[in-house]
């Protein structure tokens, strides 16, 4: 999956007032918003997990979460959520 601009400057910036045309830095309308540099924008991009990296982290954290069950070995809180789907 491709992340837009968009989704760096939010993960930077959740209270930024932007306008972006496109999805290149050229193409962003500050408004009120402190400028956050290129630079910034594409090390947050390259930080941010896609889809298919999410998915996987998620099967696995099921897949650890049903093995401590029948193992009796006791959770996370994060798998225990996941299990109960909260």
């Amino acid at each position: 999956m491709t992340h837009f601009i968009i989704d760096a400057i939010t993960a930077i910036n959740p209270n930024a007032q932007v306008d972006v045309v496109g999805n290149s830095y050229d193409g962003i309308n500050w408004k009120d918003t402190p400028v956050i540099s290129e630079a910034d924008i594409n090390a947050k991009l390259a930080e941010i997990p896609s889809q298919e990296e999410l998915a996987t982290a998620k099967e696995n954290l099921k897949a650890s979460a049903k093995a401590k069950l029948i193992a009796g070995e006791p959770m996370t809180e994060e798998e225990a959520n996941l299990t109960l789907h909260l």
